[in-house]
């Protein structure tokens, strides 16, 4: 069975903690990589990433964003949203149905 993890600053994060979500807290862009990277070897099926974390870690999102699992949602922090999520979904929505209807 796969697990639900949360990443990201400690504020943003904390709340996903009383609906049952594994949260980690990271900083850095060498902290979070090492975090995705461990949650991804301990078969976490779904890992959410604030944006501003995500946007440290370009290349670890993209390799895995070719794999089946973990999937690597990107979710705004309470500093708000950078549209890296909103821009991702965009992309893949577009690349499935040929155009984009979002």
């Amino acid at each position: 069975m796969h697990r639900v993890a949360v990443v990201g600053d400690r504020d943003s994060v904390l709340g996903f903690r009383a609906l049952g979500v594994k949260v980690f807290t990271a900083l850095e862009a060498m902290e979070t990589r090492q975090i995705v990277d461990k949650l991804a070897k301990e078969n976490y099926g779904i890992i959410f990433i604030t944006e501003q974390l995500a946007k440290l870690i370009p290349e670890t999102i993209e390799r895995y964003n070719n794999e089946i699992t973990p999937a690597v949602i990107l979710i705004p922090s309470n500093q708000g949203s950078l549209n890296i999520g909103l821009d991702r979904i965009n992309k893949n929505v577009e690349k499935a149905v040929g155009s984009n209807i979002l």
